[in-house]
């Protein structure tokens, strides 16, 4: 046995030695010329020269990159000087126009862009690395914590939400001496907050803190947007902005499908989806070169800052002012699979709570006034998050902090791989949206036939016929009334806001425009009521967009969004309330 093994071990060493020796000595074989390196280290032959040269241009852009991307910067900050002040000079010397009449499209709004552009560099360069620190550690930390003692007294908490809510209350009673029914809203707005509580999920969880701040946000963003004019107006023209941006997508759009499927007759998967693609490839683009971190970072520190709200559930309510719920989601994507439940439900509320600049043009073709519809958007955003947290309080560790945010990095490799990316991404998205989209409104027609077959058995038809819609109507007819809508017309903003509820709010505000209501103040609080995204259709756009956005959480998804959509469906009626309360006879 010990000879046999003895041999083993003989030509095992024989066979290494024979490979050893083809390997790296064997005239007839040899080494392969190509793996020859020189004396110096460097290859040979002319792409072994071009091959060097390339590695030595990629060091050496490595270690000089930061250098680069400032010089990269220096260079865009100058070509932007220039060009504004040519336009300045231009403007000045050749044009008629003023300053106010091109806030919104001409040299005014390239003013205001060089103005933000040029404070967002200052604070990022500047104010937030230097400033900030030196105010926060002489001022506002020992201000604050003084303040937070102070307001750990029962006492004294109390008598500031007395105070602020006794100021609330001498205004309306004082705003409100030409109609006194304006005041109805009041009792619809707190029994609201009544429901929400009740069926909240903890309800010794709820930050109440946050539940009022959020309604004191959303009544101030109403006296901004509703009695100042300025405010009114600069919504006004961002709301046009988005929607000119995002109309640039119908332009790809017609080029794939043609002009007669997405401008002429405006087919729902070829007109409005199509944004979903051009926002994808745009949002990945800012992701890859670290803007939209940004973004993200500092809307998210100032509503955090105000609403006590974490700072991913903060940019996606500020988003969906003018975003929809599927592409508002978009810009969180890196950080949804780490968001908890609340969380969640907050991003769904959200959604189901406003509407996005790209159907704006769609409501306004059917009567809708477009202040109106910018306005329950912005004030919508904050009573989202409140009543978010009112039905589903926070009782997870936070994880998507602003710190796991702001060292995100792009896992792209270059621009180009970042946007093929997101529009890839953004056609799973599409593709769960038409699916959930024909299931759902299906369902709802399913439901309409059986309804209509029996009623038709008991008399019911024509006008009369029964749908889920109708029903859904008649349990409308009373919340119409603690919104401020007279009796007698309860039963068609009731109607209106079935119809919305159960079909979608497109049917609703062509509903709204054939209606000859007798007060201009019904129209304004029904607009408001069904200016909102909380219908069947959505329910499953929702669970589509999320499930593809953040595969791991889809359970939570469908848990929470029907909550969520119920939540959204209250949030739109608390925004008609207190635009019925703040809006004067003079105004409408």
């Amino acid at each position: 046995m010990s000879q046999v093994n003895s041999s083993l071990e003989v030509l095992t060493h024989s066979n290494r030695n024979i490979h050893h020796t083809l390997e790296i000595g064997d005239p007839e074989i040899g080494p392969d010329p190509k793996k020859v390196p020189l004396e110096n280290g460097i290859s040979g032959g002319l792409t072994g020269m071009l091959e060097n040269f390339h590695i030595g241009t990629n060091k050496a852009l490595q270690r000089n990159r930061k250098r680069l991307e400032l010089l990269c910067y220096v260079i865009l900050h100058g070509l932007l000087i220039g060009y504004f002040s040519w336009a300045t000079y231009y403007f000045l010397e050749y044009s008629d126009s003023t300053l106010d009449t091109t806030t919104c499209s001409g040299y005014g709004f390239l003013m205001i862009l060089f103005i933000f552009i040029n404070f967002g560099i200052i604070y990022y360069w500047l104010i937030k690395p230097f400033v900030i620190p030196i105010f926060n550690n002489l001022l506002w930390k020992p201000l604050s914590k003084e303040i937070s003692k102070l307001l750990t007294i029962r006492f004294v908490k109390l008598l500031v939400y007395l105070i602020i809510f006794a100021a609330i209350v001498i205004y309306l009673i004082y705003d409100t001496s030409d109609n006194r029914r304006r005041l109805i809203p009041a009792i619809g707005l707190t029994l609201f907050l009544i429901f929400g509580f009740l069926f909240s999920q903890h309800p010794g969880q709820i930050n109440w803190n946050l539940v009022i701040w959020g309604l004191l946000i959303q009544f101030a963003f109403g006296l901004l947007t509703i009695r100042w004019d300025v405010g009114r107006n600069i919504f006004e023209c961002l709301g046009n902005k988005t929607t000119i941006f995002l109309g640039y997508a119908m332009d790809g759009s017609a080029f794939v499908y043609g002009d007669y499927l997405v401008h002429e007759i405006a087919v729902f998967a070829f007109q409005a989806l199509s944004t979903i693609y051009f926002l994808g490839f745009m949002i990945n683009i800012l992701y890859h070169y670290g803007i939209m971190q940004k973004i993200v970072v500092t809307i998210g520190e100032f509503l955090q800052l105000v609403m006590g709200t974490t700072i991913c559930e903060s940019s996606n309510s500020a988003a969906n002012i003018f975003l929809g719920m599927s592409e508002a989601p978009l810009l969180l994507k890196p950080y949804l699979s780490d968001l908890t439940a609340s969380e969640i439900h907050s991003v769904m509320t959200s959604g189901f709570a406003t509407v996005s600049g790209t159907v704006l043009a769609a409501y306004i073709s059917f009567g809708a006034e477009a202040s109106h519809l910018i306005t329950a958007s912005v004030m919508s955003a904050p009573a989202a998050l409140c009543y978010s947290k009112l039905l589903v309080p926070e009782t997870e560790k936070i994880v998507a902090t602003k710190e796991s945010i702001s060292l995100t990095k792009s896992e792209y490799t270059s621009v180009l791989d970042a946007a093929s990316k997101g529009a890839s991404l953004a056609l799973e998205v599409v593709l769960g949206i038409i699916s959930n989209l024909i299931a759902f409104i299906a369902f709802i027609f399913f439901l309409n036939g059986i309804l209509s077959w029996m009623g038709e058995l008991v008399g019911y038809t024509g006008v009369n016929v029964w749908s889920v819609e109708r029903f859904v109507g008649y349990i409308f007819m009373p919340v119409s009334y603690i919104m401020g809508v007279p009796w007698d017309e309860c039963e068609d903003v009731g109607r209106l806001i079935g119809i919305k509820t159960i079909i979608n709010e497109f049917a609703a505000f062509k509903e709204l425009g054939k209606l000859n209501l007798k007060n201009k103040r019904t129209k304004v609080i029904a607009t408001y009521a069904i200016c909102g995204f909380s219908n069947p259709g959505s329910i499953g756009i929702m669970i589509s967009a999320l499930s593809v956005l953040m595969p791991t959480k889809r359970h939570v998804v469908t848990k929470l969004v029907f909550r969520a959509f119920i939540a959204g469906e209250i949030v739109c009626f608390m925004t008609a309330c207190i635009a019925a309360l703040l809006i004067p006879e003079k105004l409408l």
